[in-house]
């Protein structure tokens, strides 16, 4: 008998969905983090709060810098998105479903973001010095690059285990 796990991945998809937007909406207004510029709010020495309205996509790329780009880029977010969903509707590993769920909350939250505004908030700025390892980001992209991490090690890591288990027969 196999279990259902898409209970689990809609509710890791909303509660990642609900938590990007609250965090969002909490620099946006009560923080006005806009009106603060580059100073932004220093959080810890190694992380700060800085208003950046992301207008392209993952690292910068594909800007969308009027009206007909931004609307190919949330077709194309939606897209992904769809597909990310089927995925987990199909998928049976809890782990990856519940990794899809991350991937699928934090896609959508930024969807939301670009129409929306016609850009995607990101607040944080994590830094050592002058060294960042990661543009400024947001939870929706942090979701995003968690699921995609352990959907990447699981891959790995059962594609190992599965080999050494051929070679042995």
């Amino acid at each position: 008998m196999t279990v259902n796990h898409r209970p689990l991945g809609l509710t890791v998809a909303i509660v990642t969905l609900a938590l990007d937007q609250l965090v969002k909406y909490t620099v946006t207004w009560p923080l006005a983090l806009r009106s603060r510029a580059d100073a932004g709010i220093e959080i810890l020495p190694i992380f700060r709060l800085r208003w950046l309205e992301n207008r392209g996509v993952s690292m910068g790329f594909f800007h969308a810098d009027n009206e007909t780009s931004r609307w190919a880029l949330v077709g194309m977010t939606l897209l992904i998105a769809a597909f990310v969903a089927v995925w987990m509707w199909r998928e049976k590993a809890r782990s990856d479903v519940a990794a899809l769920g991350l991937v699928l909350g934090g896609a959508i939250g930024n969807i939301v973001d670009r129409v929306r505004l016609g850009y995607v908030v990101d607040y944080a700025d994590l830094h050592f010095g002058e060294w960042r390892p990661f543009l400024i980001f947001n939870l929706a992209d942090a979701a995003i690059t968690i699921g995609v991490l352990i959907l990447l090690a699981r891959a790995l890591l059962l594609r190992e285990k599965g080999a050494k288990t051929e070679n042995l027969k």
